[in-house]
């Protein structure tokens, strides 16, 4: 019988701190490069270049990383994911802080809750299920009206708009990309959803003429130093980091980096970027992870009933597929 060898702690600890830091930072990022270099090209450099490097990878380990019929989904929903979902949050970045926007996007896991409703009737017959929700919800709705009667009440609230959007098309995605992509790795669908995001970045910067009006001569070296770690260290290690997590810790082990990430983006942004953080925004951040943890408790309680009557299929908040910025349990983050 060949017993596969456990993963020593010294690297289970490495990966963790990966998935810890390297995500919650890359709001952090993303609002340093876009600074230099616009939305579209910065989405479009940064997930080509780093789809190329995953597709790479993934070919030289022996996986088959052509399927038509598989790679159709793996687009669609690298699409909603990734142009989607972290197009939102990149474009958002030229007008809030990357504090603000880490707070908003923490409640993602509530909408994962709406929108999957094949599991509706078990997700929302559970009070701590209920309860997450209503807290959840309660936390964003707090961060809107910061917006409409704050000190920011004279800006615009597109950018708020376009990263509650995002964040639906980053569940939409998620949702699809479990329910469709059923035959292929887990490596090779994200490498070609982070591949296929940046080709659709490139042809809207093309489109809307951000692209041609670069001058490439004038982003300094801090702009593409954020995009080499966006690149390397927030799409290329930090996912290789989940997933040999999955393999090695338990789901719930691993989804607690939807509790640290967004506080590793409050402190970048507040600590080094001097971000302004209000009372209100860190209410807002402490009423949605408590219903982030809230909504993990059902999952525990679920987990427990189905080990007393056998195993049944997982709830889509129990296995997504993700890129950015993190608050599922399967797969990556941006």
């Amino acid at each position: 019988m060949n017993l596969k060898k456990a993963p020593s702690t010294l690297l289970v600890i490495m990966a963790f701190a990966a998935v810890y830091l390297i995500w919650g930072s890359t709001y952090f990022f993303i609002e340093i490069g876009v600074h230099f270099i616009p939305p579209m090209l910065l989405g479009g450099l940064r997930f080509v270049t780093a789809g190329i490097i995953m597709l790479v990878g993934t070919g030289l380990k022996g996986e088959k990383i052509w399927n038509p019929s598989v790679i159709i989904h793996s687009v669609i929903s690298g699409v909603l994911l990734l142009f989607v979902g972290n197009g939102a949050v990149i474009w958002a970045e030229q007008y809030l802080h990357s504090s603000f926007v880490a707070i908003f996007l923490a409640s993602a896991p509530i909408w994962f809750l709406v929108f999957d409703k094949p599991n509706w009737l078990e997700n929302f017959t559970n009070k701590f299920t209920l309860l997450g929700v209503a807290m959840g919800l309660t936390g964003v709705i707090a961060l809107f009206y910061e917006k409409v009667t704050g000190r920011d009440r004279n800006q615009s609230l597109l950018p708020v708009l376009a990263i509650f959007i995002g964040n639906i098309g980053w569940v939409v995605g998620s949702l699809y990309s479990k329910y469709k992509v059923k035959v292929v790795a887990p490596s090779v669908n994200a490498a070609w959803q982070i591949l296929s995001a940046g080709v659709v970045f490139f042809i809207a910067g093309f489109a809307d003429g951000s692209i041609a009006h670069v001058k490439w001569k004038q982003i300094p070296a801090e702009g593409w130093m954020a995009l080499g770690y966006l690149v390397l260290f927030g799409s290329v290690i930090a996912y290789s980091a989940y997933v040999f997590l999955l393999g090695a810790r338990s789901a719930a082990q691993v989804s607690s980096y939807a509790y640290v990430n967004p506080l590793v983006a409050v402190l970048l942004g507040v600590l080094i970027n001097k971000d302004p953080l209000t009372a209100l925004q860190v209410t807002g951040l402490v009423v949605i992870l408590c219903s982030v943890l809230f909504i993990n408790l059902a999952r525990k309680e679920r987990a427990k009933k189905q080990a007393k009557t056998g195993p049944q299929l997982h709830s889509a908040t129990q296995c997504t597929n993700k890129e950015v910025h993190p608050v599922c349990n399967q797969s990556s983050s941006a």
